[in-house]
């Protein structure tokens, strides 16, 4: 009987065995990372600029506007309006001390009236002979400097009034009563708000596409383009195209394109005040696609050829892929070639990997966007923190000087809304 037991057990025991082995095999083998794997940060690679819209910044300017000053020296005797105040064509704004130029144009008529008696005169006498011709001449030649003076001295003293060129609001007064100006000596601005317009700077890759009328070469249609504004997100207000300039920013490399848009009830939109303006430019970008990625995410090797670390999500390992890279817009730099939507890419820590390192992902944690003025950090905290960590585990204190491959310092940017 006891041999009929052990019997059973050891049957017992070759079928729980084999189960197992079936259920081992039946699960797909899983990436054993060791405590030692590079501690990394990365994004997923988008599609280029969803929806087919690219985002400009722009800046409200006045399509009418001007700087005005006298065209006489002397003395600010009344300010008639002050900043804000909406004025009309020909209005009075700003008004010299007129007595110096009163005092001119007094002794300007006294000397055209003698000089208009004495060439009277000469006119009857070189008649009759008694005066030469040269005489007479002379006589000619002094009225007619002295009438040019009498006019000018005119001009003057109308100078000594500061009028309005067009219909608008006084935009900054630059001068008060009682204070000594120049000629050309600008004293106040001027603007028209009843025609805003908005300019922003456009790459090339986008104005090559785009005729002077602002129409797609290929389709002869109108790019559609829009504005919004931090006060109201939701609200959009369409744009005219107005005229787009053929010389290139010699610092940017961007071209400056101007659009019309009319004043908005509800909305007090000035000169000055900045705007996102959004166009929709998809049938541009059908046959050039183009991605963003983190400034961070792009680095270069001794040649400086720019390079991204593309990571295998099944062996979690990263490899070396070259990319064509194309200008920066704020954290993050534009690829023209060398990914796809949908890969993976090492966004934060690449100064520290090479061809076939095993990593592990570090976990998604907000963090606030930096300042414009802020100048990035040479290596994420964050990212620096768990490097030292794993090097100390593991006894790697030397693979740091691996990140002299990269040629270039990394940046690390603010991460992107993909960013894992």
């Amino acid at each position: 009987m006891n041999d009929t037991i052990r019997s059973r057990a050891a049957l017992l025991l070759a079928i729980t065995a084999l189960s197992m082995f079936s259920v081992g095999c039946s699960k797909e083998e899983e990436p054993q990372i060791s405590d030692s794997a590079r501690p990394v940060k990365s994004v997923i690679v988008g599609g280029p600029e969803a929806g087919g819209e690219r985002r400009f910044p722009g800046r409200v300017d006045s399509t009418s506007k001007a700087e005005l000053a006298f065209r006489v020296p002397g003395t600010v005797k009344t300010v008639h309006v002050r900043e804000g105040d909406v004025v009309e064509q020909g209005q009075v704004l700003v008004e010299l001390d007129p007595t110096d130029y009163e005092i001119t144009l007094k002794d300007r008529q006294a000397t055209y009236d003698r000089t208009g008696n004495d060439f009277n005169r000469a006119k009857e006498l070189v008649k009759d002979g008694f005066i030469s011709r040269t005489d007479y001449d002379k006589k000619e030649g002094e009225f007619k400097n002295a009438e040019a003076a009498l006019h000018a001295a005119e001009q003057d003293i109308k100078y000594t009034k500061l009028k309005a060129p067009f219909g608008g609001t006084v935009a900054q007064r630059y001068v008060q009563e009682a204070e000594e100006v120049q000629a050309k000596q600008n004293v106040m601005a001027i603007q028209d708000e009843d025609q805003l317009e908005i300019k922003v700077d456009v790459p090339e890759n986008i104005v090559t596409r785009v005729d002077r009328a602002g129409r797609l070469e290929a389709d002869n249609e109108q790019v559609p383009v829009y504005a919004t504004f931090e006060s109201a997100p939701d609200r959009r207000i369409d744009l005219v195209f107005k005229e787009v300039s053929t010389r290139a920013d010699a610092a940017t490399q961007t071209f400056q394109v101007t659009f019309l848009m009319e004043p908005q009830e509800g909305m007090n939109i000035l000169p000055g005040m900045t705007a996102t303006v959004v166009a929709e430019i998809g049938v541009i970008q059908e046959d050039d696609p183009r991605f963003y990625l983190p400034v961070s995410a792009v680095t270069a090797d001794a040649g400086l050829d720019p390079f991204v670390w593309i990571i295998d999500e099944q062996a979690m390992t990263v490899s070396k892929q070259p990319v064509k890279v194309g200008r920066m817009s704020g954290w993050n730099i534009e690829v023209e070639s060398g990914v796809e939507p949908g890969a993976r890419i090492v966004s934060a820590g690449v100064g520290y990997l090479a061809d076939g390192m095993q990593i592990r992902l570090m976990p998604q944690r907000e963090q606030a966007q930096p300042r414009a003025d802020e100048a990035p950090n040479p290596i994420d905290p964050e990212v620096e923190e768990a490097v030292e960590k794993a090097e100390q585990e593991a006894g790697m204190d030397g693979m740091s000087g691996m990140s002299g491959m990269s040629g270039m310092s990394e940046m690390s940017g603010a991460p992107a809304a993909d960013t894992e």
